[in-house]
């Protein structure tokens, strides 16, 4: 599944399989065609009106949190925390996300991250968050996205901990650097402090 997991920056992934699934359309260099959107939280690096647009067809279903259907407009399925759906054989739940130590996505907000459960994989894509207990609870997760950068999100070392402690995932892959914040030494610190127990890998930039 991993090789079907394409990182477009930031927390922009395209995932491919039973369903072509985007997350968090950020600065998106070409157009496509979209079957699932998903939108953690309505920052602007997240919920960006303009991308979503290049990956919109008749088939498309956007889906995000309350706040960020204002900005998007058209037709977009709402989700909260807890909240789980199948589009297909693809199921998908949404889960916590928010800070504990810094203000920036509030646990109030009700913001949310993923799991994506697709092709007998389920990928856990983190949302902006810092480690939190519902970390514990996700289960079975085979990939990990997990934000690296610090300032608004973990830091590499507290991505590390959040994976080998509470995630425990097969594979993890770092994202949120190399673009807003960030860059690709917190991701190479977070390969380095996972070496020999949790496979990393860092996604090339496409």
């Amino acid at each position: 599944m991993i090789e079907k997991i394409h990182w477009l920056g930031h927390d922009t992934f395209k995932i491919e399989g039973e369903l072509l699934i985007f997350t968090d359309p950020y600065q998106l260099k070409r157009k496509d065609s979209a079957d699932l959107v998903l939108i953690t939280h309505e920052h602007f690096d997240h919920c960006s009106t303009e991308d979503v647009r290049k990956l919109i067809a008749p088939k498309t279903i956007v889906v995000a949190p309350a706040d960020c259907v204002s900005k998007l407009g058209g037709k977009v399925k709402t989700v909260k925390v807890g909240d789980s759906f199948s589009v297909g054989r693809v199921k998908i739940e949404a889960v916590p996300a928010y800070n504990v130590n810094k203000q920036f996505h509030p646990k109030k907000n009700g913001w949310v991250g993923y799991v994506i459960t697709t092709e007998g994989a389920r990928v856990y894509l983190a949302g902006d968050t810092d480690r939190i207990p519902e970390m514990k609870n996700l289960g079975n997760i085979d990939i990990a996205l997990l934000p690296v950068s610090g300032t608004y999100v973990m830091t590499a070392r507290e991505a590390a901990e959040a994976a080998l402690q509470d995630i425990k995932p097969t594979i993890a892959v770092p994202m949120h650097y190399g673009s807003v914040v960030g860059g690709p030494q917190d991701a190479e610190e977070f390969r380095k402090l996972l070496e020999g127990k949790i496979q990393v890998v860092i996604k090339p930039l496409e």
